[in-house]
């Protein structure tokens, strides 16, 4: 197969007919159900779904691979939504499919994922149809999209979930993962940057089981997208190694169904569809403009039913037989085939009992027996090593038994430590290695990991912590989506040293703490990176960041201060007053600042002062405890209190209170060795000694 083509017209005439056919009706149908619920709300984008109702239409009825009675059924193909402003399309698929709902614990409930009522609530408070779609909110919904370019990163990190599983599970005979990925995607995604990082990535790995199908219709948000967008994006593509088909008129789905079967049978590299389509298709009086952001109008729409036979007083109309129609299309298909694959997993088990336990641990995103028997303890030791380095030995440790924990770096693998020993790189030739090149593309692996993560993967990513900002969008995702994506991120302050202000993470910290449900944790030792490690892995639930340093951290002695499973619990009092009397003052660090307050007690325990030291790795997890337990750790009596913490200052005034007092960054940093920047910045025993007093003086 050549790498672009062009499927002709099916007919001379581009526009479909309204012939009262099962396939013309179901289209309509979703036409006017996407543009009845943007009217209804009075907000929403019914262009793109009318427009797009007859690609929707052809590859649920005709290829998608899909069990509405079973909408987890693991080798269900996926369908992701790219351009989640179009959400009333999927909407409508999912209602005429009869997609089931799946509650929390993966039961069925009983009621249809999206009712003609859910519709009607289109955009309204506590409806199963928000304004873009929401993952684990809609059952049918694969991810959660918004963000443009989002869902397409997503999708390739889905097919590379697809490849690692066949990879390690299929054998002679099952076939237990064979299942494709779509993601519709349009001009907006295909201007983010993230989509063409992704795009990368997918053409380097050759993953013939994607198809991006692009919406070229050439209106966005301002106009024409030749205000800003006028590229051939068919040649991009082919550039990236992909298969560019060209299909002249979305209207037409035999020629729809041709490139759907291409893409089937091209077994080298990805497919990209790109469909030219007239946005807001249906009635020459629905400008195209007004169809793309906001409703059109009783009037347009009025006259758009008239276009199409429908009934002009009926809202909400879905004519007789076509929801049989639809659901016997994909539900007779993807029934029958489930009811195989069921089938076949129960052989798989006879004959392969080890693996099929380890899927089903997987699939439940549970972990093994014994998963971090081989986590390491770090012995006391002043010298110390970097977190980034005990990080590493501690991933290596869980991977060995974890086999789906599986990631990589953007090209920092050697710094950030994030590889697995003796294990073999994911690659076009190897879709069975655990280590993963995401390249230089942070913001396009977030997307990916995100995408991975869906697909009962541990996924992981890693960079330094100055670049969080090249992939905040996907990490906020993770969080919204409660996923177990776990985020690496070292060199995590200014003890980066001589690179520099540019590398040198600031306000990082406070903006990733900022997000809600995001685990943020900081560990300050060896044992406190491996607590960290295990409370993470423990819940696939909520994502994490790991921060973790460049520079050697002191493995303080567990025997001589509390034990580091209290960072399970975000905060903990790691050193106290010796004859466990109220403090005087109390020292809150994270990270590479927590021996040095330590050491600042020991001093001022030397001189008479009544010091405790509290580590508070995780501010997420210290705020889940309840009231008796913080107040343990931070006495509301005890006013004295000084935080030491290379970031900025944001948020800590939650825990140092009104009189307490901060050793922190205010300015951005500079090039100079690592000694050198403590001592200008005032991250010396000498200064915080001399803080705590001020702050105990001033009480």
């Amino acid at each position: 197969m050549s790498e672009t083509q062009t499927v002709p017209a099916a007919s001379a005439d581009p526009h479909l007919h309204e012939d009262g056919s099962p396939e013309r009706l179901a289209i309509d149908t979703i036409r006017t159900l996407s543009m009845d619920a943007v009217q209804k709300a009075n907000s929403g984008h019914p262009g793109t779904p009318m427009a797009l109702a007859p690609v929707g239409y052809t590859l649920w009825t005709r290829f998608l691979r899909y069990d509405p009675a079973h909408a987890d059924w693991p080798n269900r193909d996926r369908f992701v939504l790219s351009v989640g402003h179009a959400s009333m399309l999927l909407y409508s698929l999912i209602h005429l499919a009869g997609i089931e709902e799946i509650d929390a614990e993966g039961n069925k409930t009983g009621n249809e994922a999206i009712s003609i009522e859910d519709i009607e609530q289109f955009r309204q408070l506590s409806s199963r149809t928000p304004g873009h779609p929401e993952y684990r909110h809609t059952t049918g919904v694969e991810t959660t999209t918004g963000p443009l370019g989002q869902g397409c990163g997503n999708s390739v990190g889905m097919a590379i979930a697809e490849r690692w599983l066949a990879a390690r599970y299929n054998k002679d005979g099952f076939p237990l993962f064979d299942h494709d990925v779509y993601a519709l995607c349009g001009d907006g995604d295909m201007m983010e940057g993230v989509s063409a990082e992704a795009a990368s990535l997918a053409g380097h790995l050759k993953l013939s089981n994607l198809c991006w199908i692009y919406d070229s219709n050439h209106i966005s948000i301002e106009g024409a997208t030749d205000l800003a967008f006028d590229e051939d994006v068919g040649l991009r593509f082919q550039a990236y190694g992909w298969n560019v088909i060209h299909i002249d008129d979305a209207n037409d789905v035999e020629a729809l169904a041709n490139a759907f079967a291409a893409f089937k049978a091209t077994e080298d590299r990805p497919t990209f569809i790109v469909v030219h389509s007239v946005i807001g298709y249906g009635s020459p009086k629905a400008g195209s403009e007004k169809a793309h952001g906001e409703p059109l109008g009783e009037d347009n729409i009025r006259a758009t039913k008239r276009a199409y036979g429908w009934p002009e007083d009926k809202s909400f109309y879905i004519p007789d037989g076509v929801l049989d129609h639809f659901r016997e299309a994909i539900g007779g298909r993807g029934g029958k085939l489930r009811d195989e694959w069921v089938a076949m997993m129960e052989r798989y088990r006879g004959e392969y009992p080890e693996l099929a336990g380890e899927l089903d641990l997987m699939l439940k995103d549970k972990l093994p027996d014994g998963w971090d028997a081989d986590v390491p303890v770090f012995p006391a030791d002043a010298k110390g090593v970097a977190s980034r380095d005990s990080g590493g030995k501690v991933l290596n440790a869980i991977a060995g038994r974890v086999p789906w924990l599986i990631g990589g770096s953007a090209d920092l693998a050697p710094s950030t430590k994030t590889d697995i020993k003796g294990a073999p790189s994911f690659e076009a030739n190897n879709y069975a290695g655990q280590n993963f090149h995401f390249g230089v593309r942070e913001h396009g692996m977030g997307a990916v990991v995100n995408g991975m993560s869906l697909s009962h993967l541990r996924g992981y990513g890693s960079t330094f912590l100055v670049f969080a900002d090249y992939m905040r969008a996907p990490i906020r995702l993770s969080s919204i989506m409660e996923i177990g994506a776990i985020w690496v991120f070292t060199h995590d302050s200014i003890g980066v040293g001589e690179d520099g202000p540019t590398h040198q993470p600031i306000e990082h910290l406070a903006t990733l703490r900022a997000i809600p449900g995001l685990d943020t944790i900081r560990p300050g030792d060896a044992n406190e990176v491996a607590a960290a490690y295990k409370a993470v892995l423990t819940d696939a639930s909520r994502p994490a960041v790991l921060v973790l340093s460049r520079q050697a951290l002191p493995t303080l002695d567990r025997e001589k201060y509390a034990s580091a499973e209290g960072v399970v619990k975000g905060g903990y009092v790691l050193a106290d007053v010796a004859d466990g009397g109220a403090p005087d003052v109390i020292l809150i660090a994270t990270g590479s600042e927590l021996s040095l307050v330590v050491d600042a007690h020991e001093r001022l325990a030397a001189e008479g002062v009544r010091s405790r030291v509290v580590s508070l790795p995780s501010w997420h997890r210290f705020e889940m405890q309840d009231a008796a337990y913080k107040e343990s750790v931070l006495p509301r009596a005890v006013t004295a209190r000084v935080a030491v913490e290379m970031a900025g200052e944001i948020g800590w005034d939650r825990y140092v209170g009104l009189a307490g007092k901060t050793v922190t960054m205010s300015t951005f940093g500079a090039s100079a060795p690592i000694a050198k920047l403590q001592d200008k910045f005032g991250f010396t025993v000498d200064n915080v000694v001399k803080v705590a007093r001020e702050t105990m003086e001033a009480k």
